[in-house]
């Protein structure tokens, strides 16, 4: 079982949570203004990199409060966890 650290809560079982995608990911300013291309790229394409990533989560059975998490997709190492609006963390060494 994946213990993730809520900023607010602590630590607590990875059922508690769902998972938000790419952290960091701007809205665009005017989406009535972007192309189908851009837009199609804003929605759909994001990094799946094999190794550290700044994520979203949400703690939906908690304090119901989002919040980024650096997390190594492979080991699923826990290197940080830290409120949206935060500084964004510099990402851990690549381990394998």
């Amino acid at each position: 079982m994946l213990l993730i650290p809520c900023p607010w809560c602590g630590p607590r079982e990875e059922t508690e949570f769902a998972n938000g995608g790419e952290a960091h990911i701007a809205r665009p300013l005017d989406p009535p203004a972007m192309s189908e291309e851009a837009w199609g790229a804003y929605v759909f394409l994001r990094d799946n990199p094999k190794g550290w990533m700044r994520e979203r989560w949400v703690h939906s059975h908690g304090c119901r409060r989002w919040f980024n998490l650096v997390r190594h997709t492979v080991t699923h190492e826990i290197a940080q966890a830290y409120p949206p609006g935060a500084e964004r963390p510099a990402l851990p060494d690549q381990r394998p």
